[in-house]
């Protein structure tokens, strides 16, 4: 689970593509606040690459293209919040929200967080590094991940979530520059965002069947709220 928990059972994964389209949605139109043209908007035209792969319906898209960028007349304000503690036995979790009403994100926050624990500000914040990461995928035959993350200057690299793909982890600064590189080297970008990785994650195999339901299950919850954008848990394997 590493960097960024994800619904791994289908079933979950296909009850979540609602959902899913509504988080790509938000990052579209924030992403579309400078320019509704992804040929000339790098980070949009990388969320709507996203969004066509997981067949996200064009009218919505479209939508979201125009809203963030004003066109529709529609104010659109969403406000960015971290909030940190531990899933149930004591597995450090980052939770980025995207709202447009704090109040209830936080109150929805401490609602789930019953499970576990909620805590303030630099509670396993300490515990993760803040770091670019950039999913992709071979574009020729024989492309080198290894090869590839040392030419264009990523700091470390693992298996990423789709089949073949690879996950470069970047310096925050360098996500960008280092997006713009891998295609000189064989890779098309898939995804590129800011996020957070575990420097001690919690290895699945130490907790029992059902403890590992129990973090399972408090993750989807997370994950299932609408103003959640991005969970990030620090279990590993």
């Amino acid at each position: 689970m590493g960097a960024q928990w994800k619904a791994k059972h289908k079933d979950l994964a296909a009850n979540a593509k609602g959902r899913l389209f509504g988080k790509l949605a938000k990052d579209i139109m924030i992403a579309a606040r400078h320019g509704a043209d992804p040929a000339a908007n790098a980070k949009l035209r990388l969320v709507v690459e996203q969004a066509r792969k997981v067949s996200m319906p064009k009218d919505t898209l479209e939508r979201a293209i125009k809203k963030g960028a004003g066109l529709t007349g529609e104010a659109v304000h969403f406000e960015h919040a971290v909030y940190e503690g531990f899933a149930p036995h004591r597995v450090p979790v980052m939770v980025e929200c995207l709202t447009d009403n704090v109040n209830r994100a936080a109150s929805d926050m401490r609602v789930l967080f019953r499970k576990g624990q909620l805590g303030s500000s630099g509670t396993v914040s300490w515990d993760f590094d803040h770091v670019g990461l950039i999913e992709a995928e071979p574009a020729t035959a024989g492309a080198d991940p290894e090869l590839a993350a040392i030419e264009a200057g990523a700091q470390d690299l693992e298996p990423g979530d789709e089949e073949g793909s690879t996950l470069f982890i970047t310096a925050p600064t360098d996500l960008d520059l280092v997006s713009r590189a891998l295609p000189a080297h064989g890779f098309t970008v898939l995804s590129a965002k800011l996020g957070y990785r575990p420097k001690n994650p919690v290895a699945a195999e130490s907790l029992s069947a059902e403890q590992l339901e129990e973090v399972e299950a408090f993750l989807a919850a997370l994950d299932a709220n609408e103003d959640v954008q991005h969970v990030f848990a620090g279990l590993a394997g």
